[in-house]
């Protein structure tokens, strides 16, 4: 972990992620010593902690989820920039899910429409990780575990930081991925707290318009 504390050092004071990051940090083992928690290969533990991977099929209307079920999709979007995707949940809690895939900045940008009684005080939801287009009509989404809580006009909380130093202490992420998660989410939480812990205002000065429902 010593060599990922320059970096979270480093992050601008207004964004406040020294603050999230040393919340999460406190009695977690660094990442360059054994873990006395350290799963074993093929154990529950690591294959809980194994990074979620989706699949989406453009041509198809479809996505594979991390446990292998398809699942349609309603609505599909592409922009040089990214991908959006939108699809009915109806889970216990979730109606329905809006999400961009943004490779270049290592973004996936969440709206979750909640079940009547279960509205939670998040606007977005963005998660961290690689996102890529692998064909030209199927794009691959591999999470690293990091993820921010963003509400409007007031804060953005980094999250899962402590699960993505369990899984680079079982084997699952290496440093230099773990590395640049760490700089990808500290970059996107000091961009949305310089523009009052607005997502979109900050995404447009990268010249991303994300579109809605």
């Amino acid at each position: 972990m010593s060599a990922l504390i320059p970096l979270l050092a480093a992050a601008p004071a207004v964004t406040g992620i020294a603050g999230y990051v040393a919340r999460d940090f406190r009695g977690i083992t660094p990442l360059h010593q054994p873990s006395p928690t350290t799963a074993a290969p093929g154990s529950p533990m690591t294959t809980q902690l194994r990074p979620q991977v989706e699949h989406f099929n453009i041509a198809e209307l479809t996505m594979t989820d991390p446990k292998g079920y398809v699942r349609p999709i309603d609505r599909v979007h592409v922009e040089p920039w990214g991908l959006y995707v939108a699809r009915t949940v109806n889970g216990p809690r979730i109606q329905y899910l809006e999400t961009w895939l943004l490779p270049e900045l290592w973004l996936r940008v969440t709206i979750a429409h909640y079940q009547p009684g279960h509205h939670r005080d998040l606007d977005y939801c963005l998660h961290i990780g690689e996102y890529t287009r692998i064909e030209p009509k199927r794009w691959k989404s591999m999470d690293q575990y990091l993820e921010i809580a963003v509400r409007h006009g007031r804060s953005a909380e980094l999250r899962g930081v402590d699960e993505l130093l369990a899984a680079h202490a079982a084997g699952l992420i290496d440093m230099t991925h773990a590395h640049r998660a760490l700089d990808r989410a500290t970059k996107a939480i000091a961009g949305v707290a310089a523009h009052d812990h607005e997502v979109e205002p900050w995404l447009a000065t990268q010249d991303i318009t994300l579109t809605w429902m």
